[in-house]
């Protein structure tokens, strides 16, 4: 070895003694909690407080609770797209979304069922099993054919979403009676033999039994009530 490597190596860096001289001594290695404490503790309790406080938050965060049975929809037999018998029984056990429309309307009806596409949908999203029911209050022209047709012209899911008609006194006597809401054709102004038939737009809830828990609006607003409070019904036991 030369003089100038055995200079240099005499000199290089002990990076372990580096480390070493750092590094507390064991004794004092486990106790460095206890000293942020002691040196901070307002910091501390805050930020255990802060944790404590948020823990408890989301381990009893609060569920709405779901909106008060107002009354019963009665019983009711009628048919649906399909000819089928569809009656109060076939919807008990289910949570359901009722809306009112006809085929042939030329004003709020498309609105209705532009909403009701749209709950579909993020009842989908979501995987809620929340039906659908649509009530023709035009039977005399809303055919099951009719709503056949029209019900794949919107999308509709034949396992969540139906459309249903039957005899004007039976759809008057559940529309206005049962669901209270309108029912009222009026002949078209400037078109004879033409009837426009006023109705509500407003989407019902209706629970596993049969009880009617609120009435919302078509709008996004009403859509995104409607597509929560129908969830909060579902928890309801």
């Amino acid at each position: 070895m030369s003089q100038s490597e055995s200079v240099g190596a005499a000199t290089a860096p002990d990076e372990d003694a580096f480390a070493r001289a750092r590094m507390p001594p064991p004794e004092e290695r486990g106790n460095w909690l206890r000293r942020l404490f002691v040196r901070y503790p307002w910091h501390l309790s805050a930020v255990v407080g802060i944790l404590c406080i948020t823990w408890y938050g989301l381990r009893n965060r609060h569920i709405p609770e779901p909106p008060e049975v107002m009354f019963q929809v009665p019983a009711f037999s009628l048919v649906d797209q399909d000819g089928a018998v569809f009656s109060a029984e076939t919807m008990q056990g289910d949570v359901w979304i009722a809306s009112f429309f006809f085929t042939s309307c030329p004003s709020i009806c498309p609105r209705i069922t532009k909403a009701m596409m749209e709950l579909q949908a993020k009842l989908d999203e979501a995987d809620v099993p929340v039906r659908l029911v649509s009530f023709s209050v035009d039977p005399e022209n809303d055919t099951p054919e009719v709503l056949k047709r029209y019900a794949n012209t919107a999308g509709a899911d034949e396992q969540r979403w139906r459309f249903v008609t039957g005899p004007r006194a039976e759809m008057e006597s559940l529309v206005v009676g049962g669901f209270k809401t309108a029912m009222d054709p009026k002949e078209r102004e400037g078109s004879v033999g033409m009837f426009d038939i006023a109705h509500t737009t407003k989407l019902v809830l209706i629970d596993r039994d049969g009880g009617v828990r609120g009435y919302y609006n078509t709008d996004p607003e009403g859509l995104d009530e409607v597509f929560h409070r129908s969830q909060h019904v579902l928890r309801a036991r």
